[in-house]
């Protein structure tokens, strides 16, 4: 059998001023949040990580190089498209995912209200069952960039196998 793992990582600021009604997107999802993400797509760092971890794993770069954040084509683009685009490289490279790891690094806002949703959305996305995709969201007990609500991170790693057609 054919594997190979790949690692994604991913960190984005929040705007200084709270707006109202504000949601993030994460994982696919969207979250009530006071501020938004500052982003040229959705800032969706889950979906930024998971893509990077593919790509890595195929040896194909990353998620900046596919989607350069000065392409206007890609200005308040829906990270879960990116994601499938992603996935239609590797599929057409006879590979799948096999399981995913992710976690999210969050002072604010919680999460874990919002983390089986997530896991559905990217789990019918991968193709994968529920049981082959993990969502942690962790804090930084107030330590750093998260600690002090700057922004988010989020780390990924995946296992790929080649595809029966390979």
């Amino acid at each position: 059998m054919k594997l190979r793992i790949g690692h994604g990582f991913d960190v984005h600021r929040f705007a200084d001023a709270p707006v109202s009604g504000c949601e993030l997107t994460l994982g696919g999802v969207r979250v009530p949040h006071d501020r938004p993400l500052l982003a040229h797509s959705d800032g969706d760092v889950i979906v930024h990580a998971l893509c990077d971890a593919i790509l890595g794993a195929l040896g194909a770069g990353d998620i900046g190089h596919h989607f350069p954040d000065h392409d206007p084509r890609f200005k308040d683009a829906d990270s879960c498209e990116l994601l499938q685009s992603v996935l239609d490289r590797a599929r057409s490279g006879y590979w799948k995912v096999v399981n995913a790891d992710l976690t999210v690094v969050a002072q604010a806002p919680r999460l874990a209200p919002y983390v089986p949703a997530m896991r559905d959305r990217l789990a019918g996305l991968l193709e994968v069952d529920q049981g082959c995709l993990n969502i942690k969201a962790t804090t930084t007990e107030g330590l750093g960039f998260a600690g002090r609500r700057e922004g988010l991170a989020a780390h990924a790693v995946v296992l790929l196998s080649a595809s029966d057609a390979a």
